[in-house]
């Protein structure tokens, strides 16, 4: 008899599915277009001046999303497609008669994201499947952002090798985008690719797109392009060597390390859809730094990965949409990122990373992903170096893997498989198998899209105590106005470690509901209030609680300028069973005794349209915290001097007062950015908090003359002040170059 856990973990999502089948709309043919095979090639310069446009085929009919429903898009615009041998081309003449200054072009940097500039975008899905797409934007400035969907949402990590260019015109400004097919994976046996367009006109909050459903759009929502043969795929094969400079001076014991490494980087196309890559002792100095967090809570932190080897094809990996839209991504709720990410089978920081979170050299490594007809693959393994921490056992040189299998089932659907090997964190031995289900439907009655899912998985770690598995249910209505609803349930045993994963607590069943209702206004200030409240009730295995959070969120709203306000109220529930160290430094420990502690309290966030030249983040709360009193404040201004020029500043603190003691944190962050070009750009970063008492300085020139070719200079500088008295020491300094070019064939 199958496992009861599994039979619990697809039940849900099954009976959705068949319940939802019969319920579902018939669905009409979705608006295509057909492109054309032009005779040349145009210059990618952002001008529409060849005669060979006129020839391409054309979209006009774009209807807005924001801030009407379905209206003509309040400027004309004109999108061309067509394509030859090598490219799928991309013309588009976006009208706008308020003149040029009232065209937003703030972001200058390339692969920087563009959510508050006029942009025109396009949604790829070269399969067709209405499951995974890719997303291509370009603003006034030239500047490219590419996203791959992830739980179908749009992860900006991600980047590839493409054109684009755009230029003032007499009515508005025009863009051309050149996409390779070599960059692109695709399946040339199938006709009709999923496909759709949006332009941004930020100065009036509005977002127009070619095919939309009550408001959304996104891989399972698009038009169809036809048309697309012969073309050159290449012989699918890129090779990137790059080499990188590096001297690193340690001022403890006054010693400087001086070393070259070369490495090496393969991707072959295997077949059209499957790829095939190799990596030759990796090198991640170009990684930028991580956020600075403080942790008030008993639990892991999550940071997202920044390294663009993990970033390729990371979608494939994706399981149980844990982390994605199974979960609540907004709420005020403490800790939310870590616990909408817990139970990962499959994490790509824990590769190349020491527990400490210091690097760690990866000697080599090998991927396969894309896909075989229905199924997709995703697979990878990696040779980690030996790690000799400052204290503590050497962790000894280790072989580690993951292979993720899913197949496409009903319209919009899958059913997968995962499983792991190997322990970077310790000496000991671990693997995993997993199991999902994941249903959608974006035809649900009432023009809403239903989600549901179900997942298990069982590790076996060497000296594992209590149950070492784990499984998943959840399901939900999304709707961009009206109501939506939605919850989940995820129960991990005391023994679960996903040893390439993440979770951020264990021996726990976890249950998550929220809802609320969003009214959009119409020729208003405002452009949409939401109501709405979501829960969080966390056990220990044997039903004993652990954590209980509620959160009311009276309003939030948007201006039509993009300004944000959010108001809430929390009742909070902690139950220690052992004691907690809230605060420790070299000068204070703070320790929260064992027992039960109710609290609540109330918050304010404000945010300020990105697109204003003077920008604003503002956040307060205040109220009880566990058996004591906080107030935490928060703020960060930043200036636009022009799309070359930028500063912020931000600033977080918390005072927190308990009858054990007292103690404040404390996050200081600043930034310059200065842009020479779209391809020249030095950033600057400086960090600190009061936690770790560790100054951090990054400063990055950055240079790409085309796509696919970089160069980097880098300096990275730690200063701490452990005896607080304001005289900061050097800890390291680290100076690097790095050079990459790819050979594409």
């Amino acid at each position: 008899m199958p496992h009861p856990r599994l039979l619990l973990a697809f039940a849900l999502p099954a009976t959705l599915a068949v319940n939802a089948r019969a319920a579902e709309l018939v669905r009409p043919e979705p608006p295509h277009v057909h492109a054309t095979r032009l005779s040349q090639a145009p210059v990618i310069d952002g001008k529409l001046d060849e005669p060979l446009w006129k020839d391409a085929a054309i979209i006009t009919d774009f209807k807005q999303i924001k801030p009407g429903d379905g209206t003509p898009v309040s400027e004309r615009t004109e999108v061309r497609v067509g394509y030859d041998k090598d490219n799928l081309y991309i013309g588009a003449h976006m009208i706008d008669r308020r003149g040029p200054d009232a065209i937003t072009a703030s972001v200058m940097k390339q692969g920087s994201r563009l959510p508050d500039d006029d942009r025109l975008g396009i949604i790829l899905d070269p399969f067709g499947t209405g499951r995974g797409a890719y997303r291509f934007e370009v603003n006034l400035n030239g500047v490219r952002n590419d996203m791959l969907y992830q739980g179908g949402q749009p992860q900006g990590e991600w980047t590839v090798i493409w054109e684009a260019a755009a230029s003032l015109t007499e009515d508005g400004w025009s863009a051309e985008i050149a996409l390779p097919f070599k960059t692109l994976p695709f399946d040339p046996n199938v006709e009709a690719w999923g496909f759709n367009i949006s332009r941004a006109i930020r100065a009036r909050a509005e977002e127009a797109v070619w095919v939309s459903r009550n408001r959304a759009w996104g891989p399972s929502i698009t038009g169809r392009l036809t048309g697309i043969r012969d073309v050159d795929q290449g012989r699918g094969l890129d090779i990137v060597p790059t080499l990188g400079l590096r001297s690193m001076r340690y001022y403890a014991d006054d010693h400087t390390d001086n070393e070259a490494n070369p490495s090496l980087d393969l991707y072959y196309r295997l077949t059209p859809s499957l790829n095939a890559s190799l990596t030759l002792n990796t090198d991640f100095s170009a990684t930028d730094a991580d956020d600075r967090q403080v942790n008030l809570t008993r639990f892991s932190l999550f940071f997202p990965e920044k390294r663009d080897f993990f970033l390729k094809d990371a979608d494939l990996f994706d399981f149980g949409r844990i982390g994605g839209s199974g979960e609540f991504n907004n709420s005020p709720r403490s800790g939310t990122r870590a616990a909408r990410e817990s139970g990962r089978p499959f994490f790509s920081r824990k590769l190349g990373l020491s527990p400490a979170g210091t690097p760690v050299d990866l000697d080599y490594g090998g991927k396969l992903s894309g896909r075989v007809g229905r199924w997709r693959i995703g697979m990878l393994t990696v040779r980690q170096d030996d790690y000799v921490p400052a204290t503590g056992a050497t962790l000894n040189a280790s072989t580690v893997g993951v292979a993720r299998i899913a197949a496409d089932v009903l319209s919009e659907s899958s059913v997968g498989f995962v499983g792991t090997f190997g322990d970077p964190g310790t000496n000991g031995s671990n693997s995993l198998v997993g199991a999902d289900f994941l249903y959608q439907n974006s035809r649900f009655p009432g023009g809403r899209t239903l989600e549901a899912e179900g997942w298990i998985q069982q590790s076996d770690s060497s000296g594992a105590v209590g149950g070492q598995g784990a499984f998943g249910i959840g399901a939900r209505l999304i709707d961009t106005a009206g109501w939506r609803y939605g919850a989940s349930y995820k129960q991990m045993g005391r023994g679960f470690r996903p040893a390439l994963g993440f979770i951020s607590r264990a021996g726990i069943r976890s249950v998550n509901m929220d809802g609320g209702y969003t009214n959009l206004v119409r020729g208003s200030l405002v452009q949409s209030v939401f109501t709405g409240l979501d829960a969080e009730r966390i056990e220990d295995v044997n039903g004993t609680l652990q954590s209980q959070a509620l959160a009311l969120r009276p309003i939030e709203m948007e201006s039509s300028r993009r300004d944000v306000l959010k108001l809430y109220y929390m009742f909070n529930t902690e139950v220690l069973a052992a004691p907690f160290t809230i605060f420790s430094n070299v000068n204070k420990r703070v320790v929260i005794p064992v027992g039960r502690y109710d609290f609540n309290d109330y918050g304010l966030d404000f945010t300020t349209g990105q697109q204003r030249r003077l920008g604003a983040r503002i956040n307060f709360r205040r109220g009880e915290f566990y058996d004591g009193r906080r107030l935490a404040l928060g703020g960060e201004v930043s200036w636009k001097q022009s799309k070359h020029f930028a500063i912020r500043g931000s600033y977080d603190f918390n005072d927190i007062t308990l009858p054990v003691g007292k103690f404040s944190t404390r996050i200081v962050s600043a930034g310059a950015d200065i842009n020479f070009s779209s391809r020249l750009f030095w950033t600057n970063l400086f960090q600190y908090d009061n936690v770790s008492e560790v100054a951090g300085l990054q400063s990055h020139l950055h240079y790409i003359p085309k796509a696919g070719q970089e160069f980097n200079l880098i300096i990275n500088k730690a200063s701490e002040d452990l005896d607080r008295d304001g005289q900061f020491r050097s800890l390291t300094a680290e100076y690097g170059a790095r050079l990459s070019y790819t050979l594409r064939f």
